[in-house]
């Protein structure tokens, strides 16, 4: 199993865009998911609140709020990866309790979160993150965080 862990050498930008986007977003849901749970630690929170919360942050709706967010930051090489993913055609049905838009939507911003991942962009990454949870300024216009 060598060579299994996460410090590999990050794939060049071309390469991680040749895979599946869906591919992308499986890594990319790992990737927010612990982004989420590792912001939760900041909190005194139980292990009961606490799954609660990464819950509602982990959702397809939070996902899809915060990728609306993130749009006007992305570059136009993010913007393509969100795009692919966000029409990747998945091959099952939509979750019953989960709207197909924001489905589709939080796939589009798991596989630019994979994408960044595997090209070694942390820093990226952490930076949207963080955008995605900022407060919101009143002059701003946005809505409130996922």
């Amino acid at each position: 199993m060598q060579g299994w862990g996460i410090a590999r050498e990050p794939m060049d930008a071309k390469e991680a865009e040749l895979k599946n986007p869906l591919t992308l977003a499986f890594i990319g849901d790992t990737v927010w998911d612990l982004l989420v749970r590792r912001k939760l630690l900041e909190t005194s929170a139980r292990v009961n609140a606490l799954h609660r919360q990464a819950t509602a942050m982990v959702n397809a709706g939070a996902q899809a709020r915060a990728l609306e967010r993130l749009g006007p930051l992305l570059s136009p090489a993010e913007q393509a990866v969100v795009r692919r993913g966000t029409n990747a055609h998945c091959g099952h049905a939509t979750p019953r309790n989960q709207d197909p838009v924001d489905y589709r939507r939080a796939t589009g911003l798991e596989a630019l979160l994979g994408w960044l991942y595997l090209c070694g962009r942390q820093e990226r990454i952490t930076e949207l993150f963080c955008e995605a949870f900022a407060p919101v300024t009143p002059d701003s216009g946005a809505e409130a965080a996922p």
